[in-house]
């Protein structure tokens, strides 16, 4: 597959439900068979409540609804009753991509996993390229045609939908191959206020951030984000958005085919909408994106970790690409780690910008890019050139992995997904899953949950073995980098034309 900042290899336009490619050829030998060896307020309180995860099955719903005007909430059912952080019981929650600021992709708690069935399945009008959202009995979902969605967890009826904004059309981009282009990076909830935000773009070149009520899709918050780097017709925002501080972390890579002079960047607006926007800019003179599906992952102790993509040195001095970058709550460079490999990655499209960084037991940090190489690094003090505690042959990584402890579950393109040991200070492949299963992967319910691509098949693999206990076609294309969400007994799966519901976890 291509390997740009921003790519997905699906259908042309989002509104098709046939089939999008495979991934490419990856390098990689056969896989190992499954079961085998191989070789703010701040966010951080709400999410780790929300990890208490016990839900119900679900029905069949409705036919899709149609986007309303910019900037109106149209209420199509009643109002979601109980569905704010507060009221949400017992029902399970999953506010933002992977289930909390850490990203660890970790839903404890659930039922024990079994057979699968489809649920229900809602059209929307649009693509949903970033994970759904769960708060209470309400389901989040947004879509390539710059609307919000807010559906019942258990039917899939549309309670409100809000239209933010006119997506930018293949014509109007620079390159790319996302159209319509409107809100792709995940959203995110913010249980202090009751918001929702997510980032749309906007013909123009506008990247607006909007703050939903979660009750009704009413617009609280509007704030354009000026481009850190000076060039928003060649920025896009893929990354999925957090919240530390009082402030939503937004992050922006390129276009798919790397045109134009943009630079990767990170920015923090302020949630109430109000007062300066602080920004880091990856200190190449061009690339360099920002743009791993997984966005900026935080510590406990507030620090931003991102993946920073190929930049323009090809040779000494070092620009800062091709990295895992600490960042601090005001945007501080505060840490950075990058391979000995870091030019000749460069020059070869081979770099770490591909999937985020995941926060293992120990206080380590792994990362894992496009050449396939794993690094372990030191939280706390990344080492910067060359600087890891090991490193070993993992797969070339493209979106999230979870993590559970000190074993990180490393989606790969191509040859299976990866499950990785990290303990002792050193990295094993425990075992690779379906060779066809490239999404990123979630763990719940003693399984790993995991999509491939193409017509879209949702695995449930066993967490000890990697060994398929169950599948089951969602008769839908999903996009390139899909991961799925989990909550009570339901994987939930946006795909090329709404979302997907199956019923099993």
């Amino acid at each position: 597959m291509p390997t740009r900042p921003g790519t997905d290899p699906g259908p042309s336009t989002a509104y098709r439900q046939s089939p999008s490619p495979g991934p490419g050829s990856s390098g990689l030998p056969a896989a190992p068979a499954p079961g085998t060896a191989g070789a703010k307020p701040s966010i951080r309180p709400g999410f780790a409540a929300a990890l208490a995860l016990v839900g119900s099955l679900a029905a069949c719903g409705g036919p899709a609804a149609h986007a309303a005007s910019p900037g109106q909430a149209t209420i199509v059912g009643p109002a979601a009753s109980g569905a704010g952080a507060g009221a949400a019981g017992k029902l399970s929650n999953w506010p933002t991509y992977h289930g909390n600021a850490a990203r660890t992709g970790v839903a404890r708690g659930l039922p024990p996993a079994g057979p699968l069935s489809v649920a229900w399945s809602r059209p929307l009008d649009g693509a949903v390229y970033g994970q759904p959202l769960i708060v209470g009995r309400t389901l989040i979902a947004a879509t390539e045609n710059d609307t919000v969605y807010a559906l019942a967890r258990a039917t899939g009826r549309v309670l409100w939908r809000t239209h933010v904004g006119t997506p930018v059309p293949l014509s109007r981009q620079p390159c790319g191959n996302i159209s319509p282009l409107g809100i792709t990076g995940t959203p995110v909830y913010d249980p202090g206020n009751g918001l929702v935000y997510a980032v749309a773009e906007t013909t123009g070149s506008h990247a607006v951030l909007v703050g939903l009520r979660l009750a009704t899709g009413k617009v609280a918050v509007t704030r354009r984000i000026p481009a850190p780097d000076g060039h928003p017709a060649f920025d896009q925002q893929r990354a999925a958005l957090t919240l530390e501080a009082g402030h939503v972390y937004v992050a922006f890579g390129g276009h798919f085919g790397d045109c134009g002079p943009y630079v990767g960047s990170v920015a923090a607006v302020p949630a109430t909408g109000r007062g300066p926007i602080l920004s880091y800019r990856v200190p190449t003179s061009r690339e360099g994106g920002i743009w791993e599906p997984g966005g900026p992952v935080i510590s406990p102790g507030g620090t931003l970790y991102v993946s920073v993509g190929n930049g323009a040195a090809t040779r000494p001095p070092f620009d800062g690409s091709d990295s895992v970058t600490a960042l601090s709550p005001a945007l501080r460079r505060t840490g950075i780690f990058a391979p000995a490999t870091w030019a000749a990655d460069n020059a070869g499209d081979l770099d770490l910008g591909s999937m985020s960084p995941a926060l293992v037991a120990g206080g380590r940090v792994l990362a894992v890019g496009k050449r396939g190489t794993g690094y372990l690094l030191r939280a706390a003090r990344l080492g910067g050139i060359g600087g890891q505690v090991a490193q070993g042959r993992i797969c070339p990584a493209f979106g999230a992995a979870a993590v559970s402890g000190s074993t990180a579950y490393v989606p790969c393109e191509g040859g299976g997904m990866a499950a990785v040991s990290t303990a002792g200070g050193r990295l094993r492949v425990l075992w690779r899953g379906p060779g066809s299963a490239s999404g990123s992967p979630v763990v719940g319910g003693g399984a790993v949950w995991v999509v491939g691509l193409g017509a879209g098949t949702l695995y449930e693999l066993g967490q000890a073995s990697g060994a398929i206990r169950h599948r089951i076609g969602l008769g839908v294309a999903v996009p390139h980098f899909v991961s799925p969400s989990l909550s009570g007994s339901l994987v939930l799966v946006g795909t090329m034309s709404g979302v997907v519901a199956v019923a099993g976890a």
